[in-house]
């Protein structure tokens, strides 16, 4: 069976450089690292008394990971917005969160080499456990200032309806 239904000939794997976020219907900007999406299910073993040496197992509670979102430090507010929405000091008692609004869903799109949507996934009820507003600064190094945020969620599922583009050629 081909590797790509649709692209026979294609035998390398997805690159993993070519992706965008976005949120409340709006592409992030300069996100450049998302951690990847982790699910794992719990092992309950269980036995029997009459059983004479070995034990059963079954499903457990199945947890999703936290994604961390990175990104270059920009004039760009989504970030700290969003987790404004978790916590601001100095708001004054009952204020300080926004209960109606700080969950949100996120879409996570992964592109081929020629921009080509070829994976999405929904990660749903996103909020926001951590936001680093700046780095560690070091006037001896030579680097960008890096944005983090932490997003809890409870759960993610593959957009079914995003399916393996045909990929252009190049006509000689």
């Amino acid at each position: 069976m081909a590797e790509f239904t649709t692209n026979p000939t294609r035998f390398d794997p997805y690159k993993n450089f070519n992706f965008r976020v976005k949120w409340d219907g709006a592409y992030i900007p300069a996100i450049s690292r998302v951690t990847g999406l982790l699910r794992t299910t719990e092992v309950v073993e269980h036995r029997e008394g009459g059983d004479p040496s070995s034990s059963r197992k079954s499903t457990g509670l199945t947890q999703y990971e936290s994604i961390t979102l990175e990104r270059g430090l920009t004039d760009d507010k989504a970030f700290e917005d969003w987790a404004n929405l978790v916590w601001t000091l100095g708001k004054g008692l009952g204020s300080e969160m926004s209960l109606k609004d700080f969950r949100k869903d996120i879409y996570i799109e992964l592109y081929n080499e020629a921009g080509q949507l070829v994976r999405a996934y929904k990660v749903y009820r996103c909020w926001p456990s951590v936001y680093q507003a700046l780095p560690d600064l070091d006037a001896d190094a030579n680097a960008i200032a890096i944005e983090r945020i932490r997003l809890e969620n409870e759960g993610w599922e593959r957009d079914i309806s995003v399916s393996e583009p045909t990929e252009p050629t190049l006509n000689a």
